[in-house]
């Protein structure tokens, strides 16, 4: 039986995010031999952990107006590409000065961020070309949960390589690998009507459930509404929906960074070796994963059976919100197995309500659905810069991580809030 091409192509962004995460997440494995060699404080660690962050949130506007303006392919390709380069060069960060070496890889994070930015806005524009409505909320949990696989993965090998050939070993295979991933984009994304090997009858059944296959055409055709950018900011930004969904998706990834910076450090300061918490970290990734693909899944299940797409989307966020409270309980429990296991859960859990991708791709307008995802994923993304400073300063001030579950609590109940009071129905956005 052929598979279809539609699924091939979401293979693929699920490879590259995977790649992409595990880029942005070498750091949490690699910062406690690289802050001994460096002699960097707590502070000054959160405050590297924030590089990518600051370039990831700034890019994301300008990568959403590319990728509208020069389509998916050229853009994403580019992308890829480019933040490999950065990781290969984090390699020669060891070789420098002790005085500027800390400032060189900020530098270097800082600039891998900026080259990342338009990955996820392009991996809901392609999934929003690609697949109609009823599938849409599973393709979106694919590619969103390719990064808890990347961390059950790659921690293990991460911390095996960091333990035993030392850090430098990491960022060099990561931007082999990431020029890989150059080539299999090269060779596998595009259009739906450009592709050469989907069939007549699945790009009829696509379209006619809802996906938008001539997204990239009007691109190229210089269509859409790229001459009035402000405006269209002030509709993004003014929408009630849309906003009650951007600060959903920041309450969402604040608990999501603690897993991909600070956790593996937390793991260590519960007593466990970089050895142990790299191999451990697995445990909490896979749930993480299925968490990720069964909220997709039981969402467009629900979708299915008639419930209204605002009730499909909503409920696995509120359900998954309401697991990562558990989270607390680490403040309670002494033995490293039950850490872990309450880690598992909640990552599970945040995995689970992790929907804010499928409901931009649901939302967004159709003129400018790389612009209303680049705005979405710079407030995702001002928690990559604040997550882990504010961690950071926790740690340093109370001597603890106790301070932090508390912290990451309190995203979880303001998401539920701007999800059930802030969003209301959730339809396409129409630009007049």
């Amino acid at each position: 039986m052929r598979i279809r091409t539609r699924y091939l192509t979401l293979a693929v962004l699920f490879l590259v995010t995977a790649v992409s995460f595990a880029d942005r997440s070498m750091l949490s494995l690699t910062g406690s031999a690289i802050s001994r060699e460096l002699r960097l404080t707590p502070v000054a660690l959160g405050y590297i952990f924030s590089a990518f962050g600051w370039a990831y949130a700034a890019g994301q506007i300008p990568g959403g107006w590319l990728l509208d303006r020069f389509g998916s392919r050229r853009i994403y390709i580019l992308s890829v590409f480019s933040w490999s380069v950065f990781v290969f060069f984090q390699t020669l960060v060891g070789y420098c000065p002790a005085a500027v070496a800390s400032f060189v890889l900020f530098a270097l994070l800082f600039l891998m961020g900026l080259c990342e930015a338009p990955v996820f806005p392009a991996n809901s524009r392609i999934v929003a070309a690609w697949f109609p409505t009823a599938e849409r909320g599973t393709a979106a949990a694919v590619f969103n949960s390719a990064q808890y696989l990347a961390a059950a993965l790659f921690g293990p090998l991460m911390g095996w390589i960091t333990h035993t050939f030392g850090w430098r070993y990491v960022f060099l295979l990561m931007g082999a690998i990431g020029f890989a991933a150059t080539v299999l984009c090269v060779r596998s994304i595009y259009n739906p009507r450009d592709h050469r090997k989907i069939s007549i009858t699945e790009l009829a059944d696509i379209e006619q459930g809802g996906a938008l296959i001539d997204m990239d055409r009007r691109a190229k055709d210089g269509g859409g509404a790229f001459h009035n950018r402000q405006e269209t900011l002030k509709i993004l930004l003014g929408n009630r929906m849309l906003l009650g969904v951007y600060i959903g998706t920041y309450c969402v990834t604040a608990v999501m960074y603690f897993f991909l910076t600070w956790l593996p450090i937390y793991l260590q300061a519960r007593g466990m070796s970089i050895l142990k918490a790299g191999a451990v970290i697995a445990l909490p990734a896979l749930c993480g994963f299925s968490g990720g693909i069964s909220g997709g899944v039981v969402s467009d299940y629900l979708l299915r059976k008639g419930h209204s797409l605002t009730f499909a989307r909503k409920a696995p966020i509120v359900v998954g919100m309401l697991l990562v409270l558990v989270i607390l309980a680490c403040n309670y429990v002494s033995a490293q197995w039950a850490v872990v296991l309450i880690m598992a859960l909640a990552y599970f859990g945040k995995a689970f309500g992790s929907l804010g991708w499928a409901v931009i791709a649901d939302a967004a307008p159709k003129q400018i659905a790389g612009l209303t995802a680049g705005v979405f994923n710079t407030f995702a993304n001002i928690a990559a810069i604040t997550t882990p400073i504010v961690i950071g300063y926790i740690v340093q001030a109370t001597g603890s991580f106790k301070g932090v579950m508390i912290f990451l609590a309190a995203n979880a109940l303001a998401a539920i809030f701007s999800y059930l009071l802030i969003v209301g129905e959730i339809k396409r956005v129409e630009l007049h």
